[in-house]
């Protein structure tokens, strides 16, 4: 069986029903690694080329197989980046959320709360800022299937804050008087653009550790309406 072949291999019945190949079809597991190389070695193109400058031959070459190859799993290059975003939005989104949920918001405990979902932000997208470029930058040039991506990426933390703020509020607490989901999207904003601008930082001399400080020092207050705890 060739490469080409094994997309409809006979240990198909063995493999969930997802992911499929560019036809439909799902592949067995010598089609499944074949894929997951090309993704593997398109994410790695995209740490250092534009992922405008990212070819189709380039990434089969690398992966040491074939353009033909790549077509049966990808229409296009566009398509393989968007499979990676949907992986990374698995890998992130939910957890954020989470660390928000998780916590009272109460004194030292709210505090440190902010602290990690700063460290978590700062990590994911220091972890998959190639991928995250090219989400942004189709984002604004209008295309809605990366736009999707954002929204699934940053809707549930967005919620979460967006709930903490709202139960400090009914608490007496928080920042009476605005919006809870203003509240939470300019926090969520926040995270995002410094995050995605943490070189540029650095850069200029403002040190990771003092970003992360900062953010949490903000989110605390935005939420709770009241000074970290010393």
């Amino acid at each position: 069986m060739t490469e080409e072949e094994s997309v409809a291999g006979d240990d198909d019945q063995d493999q969930e029903p997802e992911p499929r190949a560019a036809d439909g079809r799902v592949p067995g597991r010598r089609g499944l690694a074949t894929r997951q190389r090309l993704l593997d070695c398109t994410a790695a193109m995209l740490r250092t080329t534009s992922y405008r400058d990212v070819k189709v031959v380039d990434i089969a070459r690398e992966a040491g197989t074939s353009p033909a190859t790549f077509y049966q799993y990808f229409p296009d290059v566009e398509s393989a980046i968007l499979v990676l975003a949907d992986d990374m939005v698995a890998a992130g989104g939910q957890r954020f959320a989470d660390l928000v949920v998780a916590s009272s918001w109460k004194g030292r405990a709210g505090y440190e709360a902010a602290e990690d979902l700063a460290d978590a932000v700062l990590e994911f997208w220091s972890e998959h800022q190639p991928v995250l470029r090219v989400v942004d930058l189709a984002t604004d040039e209008g295309d809605g299937r990366f736009a999707n991506v954002r929204t699934r990426l940053l809707n549930d933390l967005n919620n979460a804050l967006a709930a903490a703020a709202r139960e400090q509020q009914r608490g007496g607490r928080g920042q009476v008087g605005l919006d809870p989901n203003a509240v939470a999207g300019v926090l969520v904003a926040m995270l995002a653009h410094v995050s995605a601008h943490r070189l540029g930082f650095e850069f200029w001399g403002v040190r990771t550790d003092d970003l992360r400080a900062t953010m949490a020092r903000i989110i605390f207050w935005s939420v709770t309406g009241a000074k970290p705890a010393t």
